[in-house]
């Protein structure tokens, strides 16, 4: 007689041979979300897993490698993309599921978005910069009335610096017609404190908005805890005065 095959690992086994109440999707739907641990929601996602890996413990394994569960909606696609078993569909899967969480969180589109104070605009740029594991940097393009009319991802680079091509921001003022504008970038440092380059970079944009009648009120730097504000520290009003002497 052969040897006797031990009963296999659930790990190993498909989602689709466990009983009909331990399967994430029919929990979901019979309990609710709410009832399913994130590894669970994550498995759903993926929708199935690897050879001798099922879709939950998938999940347990990317959970494990970034430490939790706002870690991996911090992570980049390329960090995605070194796990074992994902491949391009599911890695984008989830970045796309993290992304429109990262949206809900923002505020609701159908009503105006007014930046007027140096706090709203912080507040604004935290919930779409903060904990991020690169370097964005976004314009806020405004109306008269500091109404936002457009948030655009200009630049993203590495831990040190994303700087779009000053052009470019000028001409996405012009589309927008926009009549002023707020700069925010990121310091996945968690360090909020500006950098020369920073300040150059400010001067330099500042300078070029000008002759096309765009203000530029504000660039604020989003640390991990804290903002940096050039408007509240006075280069901006050191920037006007030295431009009109």
């Amino acid at each position: 007689m052969g040897p006797t095959l031990g009963k296999a690992p659930r790990n190993s086994l498909g989602i689709v041979s466990w009983p009909e109440g331990e399967r994430p999707r029919e929990r979901l739907l019979q309990k609710g979300a709410q009832s399913l641990t994130d590894a669970e929601l994550i498995a759903i996602l993926l929708r199935i897993g690897v050879k001798g890996t099922n879709a939950v413990e998938l999940a347990r394994q990317i959970l494990k490698k970034f430490g939790s569960l706002r870690a991996l909606t911090e992570a980049p696609l390329s960090a995605l993309l070194t796990i074992k078993g994902l491949k391009n569909a599911k890695a984008a899967q989830l970045v796309a599921a993290m992304e429109l969480a990262r949206r809900v969180s923002l505020p609701d589109s159908r009503k105006p978005i007014i930046l007027k104070k140096t706090q709203e605009a912080a507040d604004y740029l935290r919930s779409r910069l903060q904990g991020l594991a690169e370097e964005h940097f976004r314009a806020l393009f405004l109306n008269r009335r500091g109404v936002l009319i457009e948030d655009a991802l200009l630049a993203v680079g590495s831990v040190d610096q994303a700087r779009p091509p000053i052009r470019l921001v000028a001409a996405r003022a012009l589309q927008a017609n926009a009549s002023a504008l707020i700069a925010g970038h990121n310091h996945p440092s968690g360090a909020a404190e500006p950098s020369e380059s920073d300040r150059i970079f400010t001067e330099d944009l500042f300078a070029a908005l000008r002759p096309i009648r765009v203000k530029l009120l504000d660039h604020v730097i989003i640390g991990e805890s804290s903002f940096y504000s050039f408007a509240d520290s006075g280069l901006m009003d050191e920037m006007a005065l030295s431009k009109s002497l």
